[in-house]
């Protein structure tokens, strides 16, 4: 039997019962223990985590790391109703890895590279179902250390969904193991930490303003993370590019 790959992966599956209750314990006694532990986690911002609003997680990207410790940082009742966007061409071309991803993550694949309608919708589904969401606005791990231009997705599936963004800061997640996870050069040439204090932060909620277009609102979340980088590393110059 074929399974189909890519966008076409099924994952309504690990929304499933029977998947919550697996995944519930594969993160309870396994992954949150081992990700806090080599981490150190610490968080912030917790008073922004919202019990009556469907939240998407807009998050800087340093390293295949960044999933488990958000989902570390999250409250477990949070934490069991967030699905993950995750990089179709990374974890949906083969089909164990694509299960393992949906079991372990409750994962949905997303393009990354370009505004695809399927993936959207899929996205817009599990929204308007009220589970949570985790992004990657920079639609891939960052090749500086430094924040990367934030595509618009997150600020789409808001604009069409009643979800409010958290702005979400990770700080520290490049030295845990960076050569391994991470894709920067400062990270991948540096030593690699089995154990690094690693520091996740949550911001105030945004949703869009009266009159407000998506790509305006997509800016406002870029800022707001670059703001959080800027306060939890005192790098004044954090999330500015050159133009």
């Amino acid at each position: 039997m074929n399974i189909p790959l890519g966008l076409d992966f099924p994952t309504g599956w690990g929304r499933s019962r029977g998947a919550q209750l697996t995944r519930r314990l594969l993160q309870d006694v396994a992954i949150v223990p081992l990700t806090k532990y080599l981490s150190s986690l610490s968080v912030d911002g917790l008073e922004n985590i919202s019990r009556t609003n469907t939240m998407i997680f807009a998050a800087n990207h340093v390293s295949h790391l960044d999933t488990p410790l958000v989902l570390s940082a999250l409250p477990p009742d949070v934490r069991r109703r967030t699905v993950v966007a995750a990089a179709m061409d990374t974890f949906f071309l083969s089909a164990p890895k694509a299960a393992t991803t949906v079991l372990s993550f409750n994962a949905i694949p997303i393009e990354r590279h370009k505004v695809n309608r399927r993936s959207a919708a899929l996205a817009q589904q599990v929204l308007d179902e009220h589970w949570h969401l985790l992004i990657y606005p920079e639609g891939g791990r960052t090749t500086t250390g430094n924040l990367q231009e934030f595509k618009g997705g997150a600020a789409y599936l808001a604009e069409r969904t009643d979800a409010v963004v958290i702005p979400t800061f990770v700080d520290g997640a490049g030295e845990l193991l960076g050569p391994k996870y991470a894709k920067a050069e400062v990270y991948t040439s540096a030593p690699s930490h089995t154990r690094h204090q690693v520091r996740v932060t949550f911001g105030a909620p945004l949703t869009m303003q009266e009159g407000e277009n998506i790509r305006r609102f997509n800016t406002r979340i870029e800022d707001a993370v670059a703001e959080l980088g800027r306060r939890v590393t005192k790098n004044p110059s954090y999330g500015t590019r050159d133009i």
